[in-house]
């Protein structure tokens, strides 16, 4: 399995919170959800973090079973759609950078 995270790392408007956390909800959470091949997606919303420690007001993270699967989200309408509903979300409410990292998901239960 591999996930593959976009994380936003920057600043959310002042005043912007909750219309970003709603946007992001109602406008992007349903094109996630339908990339072929996701078996999770994972929506986080950053609350708190360690004095010093960069900002990153939201973590996305998209599981596969392999890259086969995240290959054919990647090329899929529902991503190109989220790119441009993410674009417009962005102009209006975040300052700051997003990139993406590709890990080799090992997930031990407790």
């Amino acid at each position: 399995m591999i996930t593959r995270f976009a994380l936003f790392e920057g600043a959310v408007k002042p005043g912007h919170q909750d219309a970003f956390r709603a946007a992001v909800k109602d406008r992007l959470v349903p094109l996630w959800t339908q990339f072929p091949g996701a078996t999770n997606v994972d929506v986080m919303f950053g609350d708190d973090r360690d004095e010093g420690a960069p900002e990153f007001p939201l973590m996305l993270a998209i599981t596969y079973e392999n890259e086969a699967g995240m290959e054919s989200a990647l090329a899929s309408p529902f991503r190109s759609q989220s790119r441009d509903v993410t674009g417009e979300i962005v102009a209006e409410h975040f300052d700051g950078r997003i990139h993406h990292h590709v890990t080799e998901l090992n997930r031990y239960p407790t």
